[in-house]
C-alpha cells in the first residue's frame, strides 16, 4: 500500500469518494492500531501453538512407545501452558480500554469497546479470472483493475479509521460482498477461496470457503468500530454523550442483525449466546451514558429531582447486573474476558450505591417546607420503593423528621456498603487494578458517602438503624438497538461490466456467445426485441434469415457490431440495429439454459489445527436421503451446545435453498437485484 491508497476503478480510473481509503502508516502510529497489530501477532502465535498441540495429540494417539509418549506428554504440558499465557495476553488487549477512551476522560468510568476481528490476506485474482472465463465466457485479464480495486478495499477494511468514514468503508465492502456472492459463488461448487478470520476473544482461527463468514465478520467489525467511536466520544459534553449513546445503540443494532440473519456461525464471538450478551452490554453502556448526560450539569437541589435521579441510577445498576448474570453463564463464561464480567459487577454496585446516596440526600437534607407540594413528594416516596418497611408510610416519612433522618442514614449505610463492594470486586481482578481512573473514581465516591454518613452518625445508630429497602428502578430512557442501516449508501458493483445481475449471475447458466449476421428481408429483421438490460428476442419468425442463422426465441442480445450492449435499453439497441447496411450487421447473442441447483457445499467447516474440538463438522451430502421409516431430527448448531459437547461436536448443516427464477420473457423491466438479500447461512 502507498501513503494514499487510491483504488483503480474500471479502465484505470479512480473510484469516487476516496475519503475512507487511508494509508496504514499514519493509522498504525495510533495507540488503537498498535493494539490491533499486537492482536494480529498474538493470533499468529495462538495458531502456531494450536497446530503444535494438534500434532502432539496425533502423535500421542499413534505411538505405543512409552518413552515417546512421556516426551509427547511433557511437550503437551508446555504447549498448553504457553497457549494459556497467549490467551491471557489476548484478554489483556480486550480490556485495554484506556487506548479507546477520550484523551480528557478523567472523571468517568471507562466504557468497554469491542476489538476488531483479524483476518488473513486473500488473493481473489486466479479464482475469479478462471471463473470469468469459464462461466461468463470473457477474458479474465480484462478485469484486472476491478480485481485490484477489490483487493485494495479489503486491505483497507483491516485498518479502518475510527470515524464515520471507517464505518462507510466497512458498509461499502459489505455491500460489495453481496454482489460478489451473486457473481462468483455458485451454490453447487467450491470456488477454492478460503476465508480465515480469528475469534475476537480466543484468537482461534476459523476457516471456511463460504463468503458468508466474510460477511458476518465484517458486520462484527462494523459493530466493533461503532463501540470504539462511542468510547472515544467526549463524555464531558452533552453532545458527546448523545453521540456515545447513539454509537452504542447502532452497534447493538448491527449485532442484532448479525444474530438474526447469519446462523450456524462457527466462531465463538459470533455465536447467538455471545451476541446476546454483547447486545445487553452495549445497551447497558448506552444507558450509562444517558445517565451521565442527565447529571452532567449538576442535579437540582430538589426532593423529587433527587428521587428521580436515584431511580435512574438504580435502573443503570439493574441493567449492568443483568449483563453480569448473562456473562457468567455457560458457554459465554469460558470465552468472554473475565475482566468484562467483573467490570459489570463493579458498575452494578457503583450505581446501586449512587441510588442510595441520592435518596439519603433527599431524605436528610430536604425538610418539608410550607411551599412544597406535599402530594407530589408523597407520590414520589410511594413510587420510590417496591415494598415500604412495615410500620412506615409515605406520609410518616414526610412529616416525621426523626423517621426521615433515620431512613436516610440507613440509605447512606447501604451506599457505603455498595461502594466497598465495588472496590472489592475491582481489586480481585488484576486487569481492573491496572486502570487508575477506575480506582480513583470508586475511591472518590466512597469517600463522599463516608463523609456524609459521618456527619450524621450517632452513638446509638447500631440500635436504631433501619435496613434500607431496595430502590425501585425507573427510567424515561428507552434502551433499544438502532436497526442496522447497511444499504443507506448505494455502491457500484465493481464487476458490473459482466452484465445485469438479474441475468449474469453465478446461479444462471447460458450458452457461449454466438455471432449472428442479421440481414433485412422486406425491410424487417423478422423479430421483435423487448426488455431492458439486456434486451431479449421475442416473436421470432422461424423462416426469417436471422432464424436460419441460428437466432432463437428468448435469446439475449449482448453485442451489436462489436459494441457491448448488456446494459443497453431496447430503444438503444434498436438505434444500433438501424445502422445496418445492405450487407447486414453482426450481433452477439446468448441462450439461457437453466439455473444451477442449490446444493450444499461438501467442504467442512473447521477450526485450523483443532482436531479435538470441532475441526471436522460434517455437512449433508447432496445425495443423502432419509429412509421413509426414519424420522428427520433437527440438529442444533454446535455453538448452542455446552462446552463439553463441543469436544465431540459433529453437526449436519444444510444451506437453505434459494428461490430464484429465470427472468420472464414478457417482463419489460426486470427487477433490480439487492445484493444484501442473499443466503446468509454459514456452514
Amino acid at each position: 500500500m502507498t501513503d494514499t491508497l487510491m483504488p483503480r476503478g474500471t479502465n484505470g480510473k479512480a473510484l469516487p469518494d476516496q475519503s475512507y481509503f487511508r494509508k496504514g502508516k499514519s493509522i498504525a502510529q495510533t495507540g488503537r492500531s498498535k493494539l490491533q497489530n499486537q492482536r494480529a501477532g498474538l493470533n499468529q502465535q495462538i495458531l502456531k501453538a494450536m497446530r503444535m498441540r494438534a500434532g502432539a495429540e496425533n502423535l500421542l494417539r499413534a505411538t505405543t512407545n512409552n518413552k515417546v509418549r512421556e516426551q509427547v506428554l511433557l511437550e503437551l504440558c508446555f504447549v498448553n501452558s504457553n497457549l494459556q499465557l497467549l490467551k491471557e495476553e489476548l484478554e489483556h488487549l480486550n480490556i485495554s480500554v484506556e487506548v479507546y477512551q477520550h484523551t480528557q476522560q478523567a472523571s468517568n468510568i471507562p466504557l468497554i469497546p469491542l476489538g476488531l476481528k483479524e483476518t488473513k490476506d486473500i488473493d481473489f485474482t486466479v479464482a475469479f479470472k478462471d471463473f470469468i472465463l469459464e462461466h461468463y465466457s470473457e477474458d479474465g485479464s480484462d478485469y484486472e483493475n476491478e480485481l485490484a480495486d477489490l483487493m485494495d478495499i479489503r486491505q483497507a477494511c483491516r485498518i479502518p479509521s475510527r470515524d464515520e468514514a471507517g464505518i462507510e468503508l466497512l458498509i461499502s465492502y459489505f455491500q460489495q460482498l453481496g454482489y460478489l456472492e451473486n457473481r462468483f459463488f455458485p451454490p453447487s461448487r467450491n470456488m477454492g477461496i478460503l476465508f480465515t478470520w480469528y475469534d475476537s476473544f480466543t484468537g482461534v482461527p476459523v476457516s471456511q470457503p463460504n463468503i458468508s463468514l466474510e460477511k458476518a465478520s465484517i458486520l462484527f467489525n462494523i459493530a466493533a468500530l461503532h463501540t470504539q467511536i462511542g468510547t472515544r466520544c467526549n463524555r464531558q459534553t452533552a453532545s458527546g454523550l448523545e453521540e456515545a449513546v447513539a454509537a452504542f445503540q447502532k452497534a447493538a443494532g448491527v449485532l442484532q442483525y448479525l444474530k438474526e440473519t447469519f446462523t450456524h456461525t462457527p466462531s465463538y464471538d459470533m455465536s447467538p449466546a455471545m451476541l446476546g450478551a454483547l447486545i445487553k452490554m452495549l445497551l447497558a453502556e448506552a444507558h450509562e451514558c444517558y445517565f451521565e448526560k442527565m447529571i452532567l450539569l449538576g442535579i437540582q437541589n430538589d426532593f423529587c429531582t433527587l428521587v428521580k435521579v436515584a431511580q435512574e441510577a438504580a435502573k443503570v445498576s439493574e441493567v449492568h447486573l443483568q449483563v453480569c448474570t448473562s456473562m457468567n453463564q455457560a458457554p459465554i463464561k469460558e470465552n468472554v474476558p473475565y475482566s468484562w464480567s467483573v467490570m459489570m459487577q463493579v458498575k452494578a454496585e457503583h450505581y446501586k450505591a449512587l441510588a442510595h446516596y441520592f435518596v439519603a440526600v433527599a431524605l436528610i437534607d430536604h425538610q418539608m417546607g410550607m411551599n412544597d407540594d406535599e402530594d407530589k413528594q408523597e407520590k414520589a416516596i410511594s413510587q420510590l420503593y417496591d415494598c415500604i418497611p412495615e410500620g412506615i408510610t409515605a406520609q410518616k416519612i414526610l412529616k416525621d423528621q426523626q423517621q426521615r433522618t433515620l431512613l436516610g442514614k440507613s440509605h447512606l449505610s447501604k451506599a457505603v456498603q455498595s461502594h466497598e463492594e465495588a472496590i472489592r470486586f475491582s481489586s480481585l481482578c488484576s486487569k481492573l487494578r491496572q486502570i487508575d481512573v477506575l480506582k480513583e473514581i470508586l475511591s472518590a465516591f466512597h469517600k463522599r458517602s463516608l463523609l456524609k454518613y459521618s456527619q450524621h452518625q450517632n452513638p446509638d445508630d447500631f440500635i436504631n438503624l433501619l435496613s434500607a429497602p431496595d430502590i425501585a428502578s425507573k427510567t424515561e430512557y428507552k434502551s433499544e438497538a438502532i436497526p442496522a442501516q447497511l444499504s443507506r449508501n448505494k455502491v457500484m458493483d465493481l464487476f458490473q461490466r459482466l452484465g445485469p445481475l438479474t441475468v449474469f449471475s453465478a446461479k444462471q447458466r447460458w450458452s457461449a456467445p454466438r455471432k449472428i449476421c442479421l440481414t433485412k428481408e422486406d425491410g424487417d429483421f423478422g423479430f421483435v426485441i423487448k426488455g431492458d438490460s439486456p434486451v431479449q428476442v421475442i416473436s421470432l419468425d422461424p423462416l426469417c434469415p436471422a432464424a436460419r442463422e441460428g437466432l432463437k426465441e428468448s435469446d439475449y442480445i449482448v453485442g451489436v457490431a462489436g459494441t457491448d450492449c448488456k446494459w443497453c435499453t431496447a430503444n438503444k439497441v434498436m438505434d444500433m440495429l438501424k445502422g445496418a447496411d445492405e450487407e447486414g450487421i453482426e450481433i452477439k447473442v446468448i441462450s439461457m439454459q437453466d439455473q444451477l441447483s442449490s446444493l450444499p457445499n461438501k467442504s467442512a467447516t473447521y477450526y485450523a489445527g483443532m482436531q479435538k474440538t470441532y475441526s471436522l463438522v460434517c455437512l449433508a451430502m447432496d445425495n443423502d436421503t432419509l429412509p421413509k421409516t426414519q424420522k428427520a431430527t433437527k440438529k442444533l448448531s454446535f455453538l448452542s451446545w455446552g462446552f463439553k459437547n463441543r469436544q465431540k461436536a459433529a453437526s449436519t448443516i444444510c444451506l437453505p435453498s434459494e428461490v430464484t427464477g429465470k427472468p420472464k420473457t414478457d417482463q419489460l423491466f426486470p427487477f433490480s437485484n439487492n445484493p444484501l438479500n442473499s443466503d446468509s447461512a454459514l456452514y
